[in-house]
């Protein structure tokens, strides 16, 4: 039976390693979690459609630090009208994919289904983040702040191996909490939650069979621009 999902800041759970554990951690406001949002019907279909991007118009890419010229750990694509990009100019938001020159593949009817579930934004998402952690790669610490709307949530669908993902503060350093996301798992960050650093310090690689070469995949839901009232 899966677990219901938590919209408080005091996030209670029972452990997977003892269904009869009662664990409470402090999370930020406006982090909600969903574990097994997705079933593994709807997590096969999600994967089917990130094959289909990458092996078409949106090839895995990785990205590279601004400045430095540093490949990130992670690849990436993207689903949707803006694409998210990473090279040494900096980071940004573009139209087309920065090889192949193509426009972004639509965003799947599961992901804009699932926005319109667990946030309540009164417009759609502009991009869709889709990152693939192979073994070994990780997220250090940041905070979402390249879009001109950071009133929007951001919404998290884990698929693949396991992940322990971190958030701390509006600060960098000071304590942080973890959780450990599954596939299927999603994450919503609002609020204050929106303005906390967070990352991936780990993948359990291995734990999962959905991804055929393994890692974890990672969707993350973003919307770029502010919404104009007058258009609602």
């Amino acid at each position: 039976m899966p677990l219901q999902g938590f919209d408080c800041d005091s996030l209670q759970f029972f452990t997977p390693q003892c269904k009869n554990t009662l664990m409470t951690t402090s999370f930020p406001k406006g982090f909600r979690y969903k574990p097994e949002y997705f079933d593994k019907t709807a997590q096969i279909a999600l994967l089917a459609a990130v094959t289909d991007a990458v092996r078409g118009p949106a090839p895995f890419f990785q990205g590279k630090m601004p400045r430095t010229g540093q490949p990130l750990s992670v690849v990436g694509s993207n689903f949707g009208p803006l694409g998210w990009v990473a090279d040494i100019t900096g980071y940004r938001y573009d139209k087309v994919h920065p090889k192949t020159g193509k426009p972004w593949p639509p965003l799947p009817d599961l992901l804009l289904n699932l926005w319109n579930d667990v946030t309540g934004y009164p417009a759609p998402p502009e991009a869709c983040l889709i990152n693939w952690y192979r073994e070994g790669a990780t997220m250090g610490m940041h905070v979402d702040a390249d879009e001109h709307n950071l009133g929007a949530p951001i919404v998290s669908v884990s698929l693949g191996d396991p992940a322990r993902f971190r958030i701390g503060g509006p600060k960098r350093g000071g304590k942080t909490h973890s959780l450990k996301v599954s596939s299927g798992d999603v994450v919503i960050m609002s609020g204050a939650a929106r303005a906390c650093y967070h990352g991936v310090d780990k993948i359990f690689h291995g734990q999962s069979t959905l991804v055929p070469q393994g890692g974890r995949i990672n969707l993350t839901l973003r919307r770029v621009h502010k919404v104009d009232p007058r258009a609602l």
